[in-house]
């Protein structure tokens, strides 16, 4: 058995797509197809539904699959851990984060970076926390920054980062008669755009609401915290972000920022990675980084009324 096989039915299990597997891999189609049928032989098992096109993996191959990602993860490890005994941490570190921690990232990563310059880090945002859990559970992520309320986090580290709170942001036209905060009842009459349905951060928006009995009803949607803001620009729109962007992007001109009231509403933000050993030296460097952070006193500062 070769690493290269696992590669290409790893691959394969991602792409579900023989070219498109192939591709990723850098090899030909046919190379692929073969190597995976060399393992098939070598294994004594079908792992890959076939016809003209990929059909799917076999229950053996959905089964043996999560050992291949296993399998390669380890390795990875081991050539990392190797290097980093010679030459310090190196290599690359995969971090998943949801859209409402796409403002405060940098403050884990930059001094991470610092602590560690030969890691190059890959950022893959706009995920949502179920999704960071699982691609970390398989080995697809090095760790990720997460909602942990409510997720199953088994076999997972969960290192609390933060806690954030939600605020109002709207065209400061349509707050006449607000003055430093604003009611849930008051928050729903106004044209809104929030987050998508089912995106953790709008479930914290949903929650509060029902708690008065109330129901949002946005006009727009996005997936993206940043597309949210463009949209209040026009001063026509209003939306509920969290107030650790603020420390990132200032309030669009024309707009005023809110606090809500009534009930106010904050989450737990934490960092996740795998708590099964041996654990990615990068992640376990980054879980290590974190401890030291003070992240309250970095992103905490008092969210007053605003009119830019």
């Amino acid at each position: 058995m070769l690493f290269r096989q696992l590669e290409y039915f790893v691959a394969l299990a991602r792409e579900r797509h023989f070219a498109r597997a192939a591709a990723a891999c850098y090899v030909s189609q046919p190379a692929l197809s073969e190597a995976i049928r060399k393992l098939e032989q070598e294994l004594k098992v079908p792992l890959v539904q076939r016809s003209r096109t990929f059909e799917g993996l076999t229950p053996e191959g959905e089964r043996l699959v999560l050992w291949a990602r296993r399998i390669l993860a380890n390795h990875e490890q081991l050539q990392q851990e190797v290097v980093a005994l010679q030459t310090g941490l190196t290599g690359q570190m995969h971090l998943g984060v949801i859209p409402n921690s796409a403002a405060t990232v940098a403050l884990l990563t930059d001094p991470y970076c610092a602590e560690h310059p030969l890691v190059k880090v890959q950022i893959q945002a706009g995920l949502t926390s179920a999704q960071i859990i699982e691609r970390v559970q398989r080995h697809e992520l090095d760790a990720g920054i997460i909602y942990p309320h409510g997720q199953d986090a088994t076999g997972l580290t969960v290192v609390p980062l933060y806690f954030e709170e939600q605020v109002l942001l709207a065209g400061s036209d349509l707050l006449t008669g607000q003055s430093t905060s604003i009611s849930w009842l008051d928050v729903v009459e106004l044209p809104l755009c929030l987050l998508n349905t089912g995106m953790r951060g709008r479930q914290l928006i949903d929650e509060a609401l029902a708690t008065k009995n109330l129901i949002a009803t946005p006009q727009a949607e996005a997936d993206s915290v940043s597309t949210l803001f463009g949209r209040v620009a026009t001063g026509r729109w209003a939306t509920v972000i969290p107030s650790t962007w603020l420390k990132t992007l200032r309030p669009p001109v024309g707009t005023r920022v809110l606090r809500l009231e009534d009930p106010s509403v904050s989450a737990m933000v934490a960092l996740v990675l795998s708590a099964i050993e041996p654990i990615p030296m990068p992640a376990q460097a980054l879980a290590d980084t974190a401890r030291k952070i003070q992240f309250d006193a970095a992103i905490k500062r008092p969210v007053d009324p605003m009119s830019v």
